[in-house]
């Protein structure tokens, strides 16, 4: 009797425990109060065969939902004309969540699917890019496929249809991994979505298998001081910064990824009216030299030391081909010609989408201090 009562005991036990290790929604239908609509255009419709939502430019996401980790999955349609749909995760607010999406049009190519951080209303595809964040799949149009997320930590899956193993996998998610709410989204004409549902898992166990990220290269600049943002234009023309340009400036530090990316937008805002940051290094030189620096930038960039311009350059979305995409990578070189002791180097960053980013690195470190 007393085994029995014991066994009863941590039954209960086990029982009480088990919707903080998991909890399961049914599908909540987009015609339910649960769901805030913001779209130009949506209709809740029946199409092929099941109960969907039709954005339009828009996005639909669950009210009073904490979702931290877990499965995420939905039913998706869509032609084959141009269109981003997916769906958003551990949203703060609107403006800052992450992000995983189809692209219609993008179907067989090696950024059909995609992953990217959202900070302050900017996705950053051109910033994450390649393996762990894109990946090619050919699509069914005008068929409804099945789409799975399951999100552990820093790391994520995504499975389609019947898949037994992940046709992505989300080796580091940028964002802090705090609970948020929970939706869809389009952008575009294109796309409907069916059979919500989400699952809390604490610890859900992933199958894929993601790269390690590399240890930080020697010479790579592992901190910037970025400015307010203001506008471009200020600095149409202008081959030498003066006094005016920053004496009322205050700066925050941004510490860099460990590839010495600096994702501008998780610090600031963007807007058309203040797209451009500096971003500063001091370079204490023991003598003067030249020094060769390597750097990637997204989307421009103008090139300050000691206040003189020494280069410019314009990696924009189609800048070198149509299929340019403007993704960030060591693509351009100066060489700076340092004086002995304190040197600046600036450089002004101006966005435009798809990332607000530069990442920088010298060829030696040798004779110089950099802070």
């Amino acid at each position: 009797m007393k085994k029995y009562a014991t066994f009863i005991s941590l039954l209960l036990l086990w029982w009480s425990i088990l919707p903080a290790v998991a909890q399961t929604e049914d599908a909540i239908p987009f015609s339910s109060g649960q769901w805030v609509i913001e779209a130009q255009d949506q209709k809740i419709e029946e199409y092929a065969g099941k109960q969907s939502l039709y954005l339009r430019n828009g996005a639909a996401f669950l009210k009073d939902v904490a979702f931290t980790n877990g499965i995420i999955e939905f039913d998706i349609n869509f032609h084959k004309q141009r269109g981003f749909m997916g769906v958003m995760f551990r949203m703060a607010d609107k403006a800052n969540f992450e992000e995983f999406y189809l692209r219609s049009h993008q179907s067989g190519n090696p950024d059909a699917m995609q992953y990217t951080p959202v900070n302050n209303t900017l996705a950053a595809w051109q910033l994450y890019h390649g393996e762990g964040y894109s990946v090619a799949f050919p699509y069914a149009f005008d068929e409804w496929m099945h789409v799975k997320l399951v999100i552990a930590g820093d790391q994520g899956e995504v499975y389609i249809n019947n898949m037994e193993t992940p046709v992505l996998f989300m080796h580091d998610l940028k964002r802090e991994g705090k609970p948020g709410m929970i939706g869809v989204k389009t952008l575009g004409e294109n796309g409907r979505y069916a059979n919500f549902t989400f699952t809390k898992i604490d610890n859900p166990v992933l199958k894929g298998e993601g790269k390690a990220e590399p240890a930080t290269e020697p010479g790579t600049v592992t901190s910037w001081q970025i400015s307010p943002a203001f506008h471009e234009k200020q600095l149409e023309n202008k081959l030498t910064l003066t006094d005016a340009d920053s004496k009322t400036m205050t700066w925050q530090k941004l510490i860099t990824e460990k590839n010495g990316l600096a994702n501008i937008a998780t610090l600031t805002g963007f807007t058309k009216e203040q797209n451009t940051v500096f971003a500063r290094v001091s370079i204490e030189s023991d003598k003067a030299q030249v020094k060769k620096f390597v750097f990637g930038f997204s989307d421009r960039v103008k090139v300050f030391l000691n206040n003189q311009l020494l280069f410019s350059g314009n990696d924009d979305f189609t800048s070198r081909d149509y299929r340019f995409l403007g993704t960030i990578g060591y693509f351009d070189a100066v060489y700076l010609p340092l004086k002995k002791g304190k040197n600046e180097l600036w450089l002004a960053v101006s966005e435009t989408m798809g990332g607000w980013g530069l990442k920088g690195k010298f060829e030696t470190m040798e004779g110089i201090q950099v802070k």
